[in-house]
């Protein structure tokens, strides 16, 4: 199941791109008088509302049963750097935190995110307003004030994790400075949790979908 997600995410990545490099070859008969686009050496901030959708079919192993982990929303500030007109580089930061429970052991308390994520970026058209990209990099997530529901679970401890993701977007210029963003990310993240002390361990898969959108300045 997991390797058919992700090869669809990757598909819908590579589908993404195959059209818009189709779509690159229109003459830019569109651009405006004025209109820059992107170019090397800008600096594009944006902030975006971001929902984590934990994967449905994330795993407890060891001790069984399957993990439940709801959704959270919650603003991302993330800034890109484009080291030519086409590639660029994107660091994004925001924290979650989460109700998590096992389907075996019930409750296993909260727990809040901090998952930092790079990626290396493609542009496609990014002289036109609409552009967009797609992106593979790396994840390192903290995991923090991890709170036990009390009852058989007395604590709990998330082990920081370091994942991989992919990535696909789209950018609208509404004018040469402000942009309109979607993005989505799917990061493949797994932890190591030890309950009541180490008496149970377990590896707990979450592999979380981060779908947002905002608005971005062009530096």
């Amino acid at each position: 199941m997991k390797i058919a997600r992700i090869s669809r995410a990757a598909a819908a990545a590579l589908a993404l791109g195959v059209a818009a490099a189709g779509f690159a070859s229109v003459p830019e008969a569109q651009a405006q008088q004025g209109f820059s686009g992107k170019s090397a050496g800008d600096i594009m901030v944006r902030a975006r509302m971001i929902g984590a959708i934990p994967d449905e079919d994330a795993s407890v192993t060891v001790i069984g049963g399957n993990v439940s982990v709801d959704n959270d929303w919650v603003p991302e500030v993330d800034f890109t750097w484009f080291v030519t007109d086409n590639i660029a580089l994107e660091l994004i930061a925001a924290t979650t935190r989460h109700d998590v429970s096992s389907s075996v052991v019930g409750s296993l308390g909260k727990v809040s995110l901090l998952p930092p994520t790079l990626t290396l970026q493609y542009h496609f058209m990014p002289k036109e307003r609409f552009s967009p990209y797609v992106g593979a990099g790396l994840n390192y997530t903290f995991f923090y004030k991890e709170d036990a529901p009390g009852g058989i679970v007395t604590s709990i401890d998330y082990e920081n994790s370091v994942g991989y993701a992919l990535q696909a977007g789209l950018d609208y210029a509404l004018n040469d400075n402000w942009y309109a963003n979607i993005d989505v990310k799917k990061i493949f993240l797994s932890t190591d949790v030890s309950i009541n002390g180490g008496a149970i361990t377990a590896d707990v898969d979450l592999d979380p979908w981060i779908v947002g959108f905002g608005v971005g300045y062009k530096f």
